[in-house]
């Protein structure tokens, strides 16, 4: 863990999530980027004491829950203005356009879908499709006991072999439309006899998809110039991103580069400005 002599500079955020937690270690320009899962929480706890920063940003639906274990003095912030906060600075680290009027989906448990602006966010959309939905199912239909395991599966996989798509159900091309488009997910599961690989692949393109076909829409309606894509479900997800980016209609789309840790980066900036 980094360490720093001076108290002053030292700050700390976290995103306390339903099933991550997100923590942000900063001394000077040093920057400490770490997650637990939502059950290690007096760890956490423990953590953040041990650094011992000035002042600690708290988001996220456990924070109250988190801030009741450390004995330091903590600044709240509701998720949506820390994510937008977050997010405004990751842009900068990208050397990316800064946010003007963008749609921000966290893919994270569940989805929320945010409008966000110079001036504030608002949540315009969501699903509850996700992080957790991948996980259970996962679990039960594929064997992947992990996140890890079911991104690795997923990888060697080929959904086509699970979902039913237009070429099954349209062979001859009357619809006029791509023979790889999704008819109906996880719909050859009911014949059975298919491979962990496969089933791994379709739940990740059911996620995927849906979410990147539903941020299209709203980001249509909303008149949003951009889609940022961040939260923990993406972590180390090549074929969640690799789908997501397919099914992105509208505009242009972006991946936040560290975008899990949006919310505890952006707990620490707002937690500057309670200073």
């Amino acid at each position: 863990m980094i360490t720093h002599a001076d108290p002053t500079q030292r700050s700390a955020g976290i995103d306390v999530g339903t099933t991550l937690l997100k923590l942000a270690l900063r001394s000077g320009d040093a920057l400490e980027l770490r997650i637990l899962p939502s059950n290690a929480i007096e760890q956490a706890a423990q953590e953040i004491e041990a650094f011992d920063p000035q002042r600690l940003g708290v988001t996220g639906i456990g924070a109250p829950a988190l801030a009741a274990l450390v004995n330091i003095d903590t600044a709240p912030s509701v998720e949506f203005d820390a994510w937008r906060s977050g997010a405004a600075l990751l842009l900068a680290k990208q050397d990316a356009e800064p946010i003007e009027r963008d749609l921000l989906v966290s893919l994270g448990t569940g989805t929320t879908l945010l409008l966000v602006e110079p001036s504030g966010s608002t949540r315009v959309g969501g699903t509850a499709l996700g992080g957790g939905t991948l996980a259970a199912l996962g679990a039960a239909l594929a064997g992947a006991t992990d996140p890890a395991q079911l991104v690795a599966l997923a990888a060697q996989g080929q959904r086509k072999n699970v979902d039913l798509t237009l070429a099954d159900v349209d062979p001859n091309g009357a619809l006029s439309l791509s023979g790889d488009f999704t008819a109906a997910f996880l719909a050859k599961l009911a014949h059975g006899g298919a491979a962990p690989a496969d089933v791994a692949h379709a739940l990740v393109g059911m996620v995927a998809e849906t979410v990147g076909t539903l941020a299209s829409a709203v980001a249509a309606a909303v008149q949003a110039r951009r889609i940022l894509y961040g939260g923990g479900t993406l972590r180390g997800n090549a074929p969640l991103r690799d789908i997501l980016a397919a099914y992105s209609f509208a505009g242009e789309h972006l991946f936040l580069r560290d975008g899990e840790f949006t919310g505890a980066l952006g707990a620490i900036e707002l937690a500057k400005q309670q200073t």
